[in-house]
């Protein structure tokens, strides 16, 4: 049953644009039961639907959160990264905004000695040892060290697989929708209009491309995490 508080307005997601998807030549036949009309060559998609969904992707991350369940967001492209980092931040999740690189999730243990050599050279940099190298040394490991706060400084503190991934266009991040697929994890996609909204577990028919549209679906379902994570109790 959806919960009321999640206060999902139709008029705050048409002032967002949520509503505007990709020009009708740029179109999954798939996506039709989500879309209520085209205007000016552009799929219009159906709010009500984004709405029931939307809700439904609050309902899972409420009751995923209240359980302990962990997160990971997932959105790379110039459009997306900024809410993705300051949703995740928010949220207390794991994040990746600036490029997924393969195997992340499926070879795990590749992921978890990065994570490893990552943390020891933070914790060589904060105690001045890398000041203390010959140059050369030091500006190796600085420069292996700056290359993996770009690509896992997001998940630095990620000590396992996650339980659910919330991922921001569909087309950009296929990658790791696969591997989510391959790995039996659950997923929640926002989709636009040229998606396939049957490889999600729920997927959320929202505008990808407007910064607006990706902060108000992120914003709910945010609240939603925070929501759950307040009622989350441990187990004595």
């Amino acid at each position: 049953m959806t919960r009321r508080y999640w206060n999902i307005n139709l008029e705050e997601m048409m002032s967002s644009g949520v509503h505007f998807g990709h020009g009708t030549r740029k179109w999954n036949p798939r996506m039709a039961p989500y879309i209520s009309a085209k205007r000016k060559g552009i799929h219009i998609t159906n709010l009500i639907r984004t709405a029931r969904f939307l809700s439904e992707a609050c309902d899972l991350v409420f009751d995923a959160s209240s359980r302990g369940k962990q997160f990971l967001i997932v959105g790379t492209k110039n459009k997306a990264a900024d809410s993705v980092a300051w949703a995740a931040i928010r949220a207390r999740c794991n994040y990746v905004n600036k490029k997924w690189l393969g195997g992340m999730l499926t070879n795990w243990s590749t992921t978890e000695t990065r994570l490893h050599k990552f943390r020891d050279l933070r914790m060589e940099q904060k105690m001045g040892r890398l000041g203390r190298l010959p140059k050369r040394d030091a500006a190796i490991l600085k420069r292996q060290l700056s290359h993996l706060q770009t690509y896992l400084g997001g998940i630095k503190y990620m000590t396992g697989l996650p339980d659910i991934v919330i991922i921001v266009d569909q087309h950009e991040e296929s990658t790791a929708l696969r591997e989510c697929i391959t790995l039996g994890i659950p997923t929640i996609c926002l989709i636009d209009t040229n998606c396939d909204p049957d490889l999600a577990d729920i997927s959320i028919p929202a505008n990808d491309d407007a910064i607006a549209s990706i902060r108000l679906i992120l914003n709910k379902l945010v609240f939603a995490i925070c929501e759950g994570r307040s009622s989350y109790r441990i187990n004595p």
